[in-house]
């Protein structure tokens, strides 16, 4: 569980990852270090920003394996709570990718 608050969090803060759930610094601190363990209340907001469902964790505080999630489920839920700045830079990029490739499909075959 430690692991995927961790990676719920990020590269935020403590303090702003606390902020953002509704808890203390403190409480973000404890959890990270399996000394307490977040309410369900909590889980179900660190559930998808780490790439679980809260089903998932819930088995895992019970001692059930946790399946890892995908790369693309990470990515897609890590964009979600990125601000528009970072976002529309994965726009472009994705843009020119796909204006790159359409282009090349699109250059005539050397006879």
């Amino acid at each position: 569980m430690i692991e995927i608050i961790r990676q719920a969090r990020g590269s935020m803060s403590q303090r702003a990852f606390g902020k953002l759930l509704g808890v203390s610094a403190t409480a973000v601190q404890l959890w990270e270090k399996g000394v307490n363990v977040p309410d369900t209340e909590y889980l179900a907001k660190i559930a998808p920003r780490a790439g679980y469902t809260l089903e998932e964790l819930l088995n895992c505080l019970e001692g059930k394996p946790v399946q890892e999630a995908s790369d693309l489920s990470l990515i897609l839920r890590q964009i979600n709570h990125m601000p528009l700045s970072q976002v529309a830079q994965i726009v472009q990029a994705g843009a020119s990718r796909l204006a790159a490739a359409v282009e090349s499909l699109e250059e005539p075959k050397a006879s």
